[in-house]
C-alpha cells in the first residue's frame, strides 16, 4: 500500500535525451552533431533526443574537436561541408583523439564521395534531405555494431518483470521506469547481482560507501525503505527487497 500524502513524482519514463549545450549531466549515450546549418542542428537534436540519446552540437570542425576532448560522445554524427575546418579535415584529426564511430550526414550525394568516406574508416553516410527514421536507425546500427557487449551490462529478472541497466543506471519494472538517486541505485545494484541470496549490511556498506559503522547502517536502512516506497508505488512490490532479521537484505526477484 501507498502511505498517505506520498506523491509519484519519483516514477518516470525518461524516454527523451538532455540537450548537453544546456544542462551539463548525462548517463545515456551521446551523440555530438557537428553541423553548421543552425536549422539542420535544431531538426537533429530534437529527433535525436526523442529517440532517448543525449546531444550536444559543434558548428565546425575545430568545435568538434574541443566539445569531443570535453564530453567524450558514443557516436559523432559529422557534416561534411562546413566552415573553417571542414568534415574531411575534422575527421582526421578526431580520429586522432578517439576512437568513437562517426556517422557522416551530408549533401554531398555523389557515390565517389561516398566510397571515400567509407575507404577513409568512416562508419556510416547519410545524405540530405535525411528522413528523421533513418537517421536514428542508422545511429543504433552503427552503436551496436560498435558495442556488441553492451547489453551483457544489464540484469533482467523476468518474473516481477524487473531490468536494471548498469550503465544508464535506469530501472524498470513492470515497464515502468524508476528514477532513484545515485546510492539507492547503487544498492539495488549490490542485491540484484547477489540475488536470490541474502546481503549482509556489512557488504552493502562496503560496496556502497567503502566503510561499514553504525552511521552508514542507519542509512541503508533509511535508503532502503525509499526504495521500497518506490517500487510499490511502480508496481506494488514493495517486497521485492525483504529484510533479514539482523543480517540484511535479499532481492526477491530470482535468477
Amino acid at each position: 500500500m501507498t502511505a498517505q500524502g506520498t506523491t509519484f513524482s519519483s516514477i518516470t519514463h525518461p524516454q527523451v535525451g538532455i540537450d548537453l549545450d544546456e544542462v551539463q549531466q548525462s548517463s545515456r549515450q551521446t551523440v555530438l552533431v557537428v553541423e553548421d546549418e543552425p536549422d539542420t542542428v535544431f531538426l537533429l537534436k530534437q529527433i535525436i533526443r526523442m529517440a532517448g540519446y543525449n546531444v550536444l552540437s559543434a558548428s565546425n570542425g575545430f568545435e568538434a574537436i574541443q566539445k569531443c576532448q570535453d564530453a567524450h560522445p558514443d557516436i559523432i554524427l559529422l557534416d561534411l561541408m562546413m566552415p573553417q575546418m571542414d568534415g574531411w579535415e575534422a575527421y582526421q584529426h578526431l580520429k586522432k583523439i578517439t576512437d568513437v564511430p562517426v556517422l557522416v550526414i551530408s549533401a554531398i550525394s555523389n557515390k565517389e564521395e561516398v566510397v571515400r568516406a567509407l575507404h577513409m574508416g568512416m562508419d556510416d553516410y547519410i545524405t540530405k534531405p535525411f528522413v528523421n527514421a533513418e537517421v536514428i536507425a542508422r545511429l543504433q546500427a552503427v552503436l551496436r555494431r560498435a558495442r556488441p557487449m553492451k547489453e551483457m551490462n544489464r540484469m533482467v529478472f523476468p518474473e516481477p518483470g524487473l531490468v536494471i541497466d548498469f550503465d544508464t543506471q535506469e530501472v524498470i519494472l513492470q515497464d515502468k521506469h524508476i528514477q532513484l538517486t545515485g546510492k539507492e541505485f547503487s544498492i539495488l545494484a549490490v542485491l540484484a547481482r547477489k540475488a536470490p541470496d541474502v546481503v549482509h549490511y556489512r557488504t552493502i556498506a562496503e560496496a556502497v560507501w567503502g566503510k561499514d559503522s553504525g552511521q552508514v547502517r542507519n542509512r541503508i536502512k533509511y535508503l532502503v525503505y525509499l526504495l521500497r516506497q518506490k517500487l510499490e508505488q511502480a508496481a506494488g512490490q514493495g517486497d521485492l527487497i525483504q529484510n533479514i532479521d539482523r543480517l540484511g537484505y535479499k532481492l526477491n526477484a530470482g535468477r
